[in-house]
């Protein structure tokens, strides 16, 4: 595991994907988080405190999670240098471990990358968002027989607007595409075509 300017933690394991294709999680797993900017550390010191007391309240003593900070964001620029946003150490610790945290990140003004989030999520490949959507008991619902619902919406990531794939107006790009477009494809749909951006 890559200890560039990370603290690898000592005493813990990684999770490791088994033959079956299933994660075979250690008693001392190390799991790696990214604080994030803004609300970010507030929020991840809260996620922490839960998850650690939900792990010892189901466990004991006999297992806890070992948590190894890695750097994207406004943080990653103060440790790696002012253009390393997401840097490539970050990225290669979170796919050895097999897991990560993440609390909000900022978005980069300027060049380079356009949203961290979605720069993680396609380096990544998490391309998907899955909800489970249950009642819980107790809780009010429009709904006649909420006790019925049991639900996983998946919400595609990574592709669609995410993609950034988008082109300013009379550029050589959006002129080839509106050609091919037209011409090609018997598109006739473009009502602005002279003045129009693609994405």
């Amino acid at each position: 595991m890559s200890s560039g300017k990370v603290q690898v933690p000592s005493g813990a394991d990684r999770i490791v994907m088994g033959a079956d294709g299933h994660l075979s999680v250690p008693d001392r797993p190390v799991v790696p988080y990214i604080e994030g900017d803004g609300i970010g550390p507030d929020i991840m010191k809260a996620a922490m405190f839960v998850w650690n007391n939900a792990v010892k309240k189901a466990y004991g003593s006999s297992r806890e999670i070992f948590w190894m900070e890695v750097f994207a964001g406004e943080k990653a620029t103060e440790v790696y240098g002012p253009d390393a946003w997401l840097p490539e150490e970050t990225l290669e610790i979170i796919g050895e471990c097999l897991v990560g945290i993440k609390g909000p990140l900022t978005t980069p003004v300027g060049g380079g990358i356009r949203s961290l989030n979605v720069a993680i999520r396609q380096r990544m490949d998490l391309y998907v968002c899955q909800r489970p959507v249950r009642w819980f008991k107790g809780v009010e619902s429009p709904v006649k027989r909420p006790d019925l619902t049991d639900m996983v919406v998946f919400r595609e990531n990574s592709e669609d607007i995410y993609a950034g794939i988008e082109w300013a107006e009379g550029t050589p790009e959006v002129k080839k595409l509106i050609k091919f477009l037209q011409e090609e494809m018997g598109t006739t749909a473009i009502r602005f075509p002279d003045t129009s951006g693609i994405g």
